[in-house]
């Protein structure tokens, strides 16, 4: 009973072709946020039909998807990210989007920009598409990896496959890996990359958590909680590589 109806949203086949396309254009230009849905919309397939089929068999998984909370409006609601506590996960959100000028509709409206997608469909596995994406920069903040670097979005993708199990994530952790190799001749970018990977898999699947109440959780105690180590790798591969001024690779 608890998958029953999920399948009405059909997985999408994997396009490898497209896939190789948008990672190309993707390692030429990182800021090119378009490409990385690209990518997902081609090699994720069944992977949030998976996930939401496991939230449900996970403790208060239930609760969640029946509050069905669309995580983009709550993160664009800055009277309430104003509101969470100094100290707290969401108050480093909230730093987060004054430094970057990011936002989490702005993230939804990139996921958009082709026109394709499940968007806004009134579907639970299209919801938990919704959600995975919308989560990502809170991910950014309980791991520690810089969202302004190349570096730190690939070892966040390298953490988000192991998570999901997405090989859309695999793909682009890989690329950008595979590319420092290729220009810097040295590991220590790959190293932090596969560290991102380890850690994903040893910390709790974060998919289950109330977001809600976790941007109110005092951040040090979310990230002891959560079982997300430090990021030692990661920290060790950005100073080699402002070191040899490739901080931008």
């Amino acid at each position: 009973m608890a998958t029953q109806g999920i399948d009405t949203i059909q997985p999408l086949r994997r396009d490898w072709r497209t896939a190789w396309k948008a990672l190309k254009r993707l390692l030429a230009d990182g800021n090119d946020t378009v490409q990385v849905f690209r990518i997902m919309r081609a090699l994720n397939a069944d992977t949030s039909h998976r996930n939401y089929a496991r939230l449900l068999r996970e403790p208060n998984g239930g609760r969640i998807a029946y509050d069905h909370v669309e995580l983009a409006r709550r993160f664009s609601d800055r009277a309430w990210v104003d509101a969470l506590p100094d100290g707290s996960v969401g108050a480093q959100y909230r730093a987060f989007l004054d430094r970057t000028g990011f936002s989490a509709q702005g993230l939804a409206d990139i996921s958009h920009a082709d026109g394709e997608g499940w968007q806004d469909v009134a579907h639970p596995v299209a919801w938990f598409g919704r959600r995975e994406r919308d989560v990502h920069d809170i991910w950014h903040i309980l791991t520690g990896y810089t969202a302004e670097e190349h570096l730190g979005e690939a070892c966040l993708v390298a953490f988000s496959y192991a998570q999901t199990g997405g090989l859309g994530w695999a793909a682009i952790g890989l690329g950008a890996a595979l590319k420092s190799l290729r220009i810097t001749g040295e590991r220590a970018f790959a190293n932090a990359v596969w560290e991102g990977y380890r850690h994903g898999r040893q910390a709790k699947w974060l998919h289950a958590e109330d977001y809600e109440a976790l941007l109110a959780e005092p951040l040090d105690a979310a990230r002891r909680r959560l079982k997300i180590a430090e990021p030692v790798a990661y920290h060790a591969a950005q100073v080699r590589l402002r070191e040899q001024g490739l901080a931008g690779i």
